[in-house]
């Protein structure tokens, strides 16, 4: 008799990672689980860089498998088409989020925050190292 097992690696059963919209939700997720919140200011459908971040490195799988256990993620969005156009009241959120921590506003802008939402870390633009080195690097900030 033959026995066949099948081993699902743990990035197979990965879900999606959840991002918050609320800085309010994020942060209190954060501080009730102990976690880091990573802020990331994008421009989801006009902006290359942006969804280049977020396809090749905010999504990946060595990401996520880190930011399952280290991070609350929460998206700032500055969409421009009208058919992807926010609520007045998200916009609102996300406006006064980007005067607080990118009020210059850099697309895409990766900010580390703490569960209090203290700067540790900030990233301009789309990372210039590879998704292994970016998480490592998030990782080890995390842990200090």
């Amino acid at each position: 008799m033959i026995y066949r097992f099948f081993f699902i690696t743990v990035a197979a059963v990965l879900l999606p990672l959840q991002w918050e919209t609320d800085f309010t939700t994020a942060k209190q997720k954060a501080s009730e689980s102990h976690k880091n919140i990573l802020l990331y200011f994008s421009g989801s459908d006009w902006c290359a860089p942006c969804i280049q971040t977020r396809k090749n490195y905010l999504d990946s799988e060595t990401f996520s498998a880190m930011a399952e256990t280290k991070l609350v993620l929460l998206n700032a969005d500055f969409p421009r088409r009208k058919a992807n156009q926010l609520s007045a009241e998200q916009q609102a959120k996300n406006d006064a989020l980007a005067e607080k921590y990118n009020p210059d506003g850099e697309f895409p802008l990766t900010i580390l925050l703490d569960e209090n939402g203290k700067v540790i870390r900030k990233w301009s633009g789309k990372p210039k190292t590879s998704v292994q080195e970016f998480t490592d690097e998030v990782r080890s900030l995390c842990s200090k």
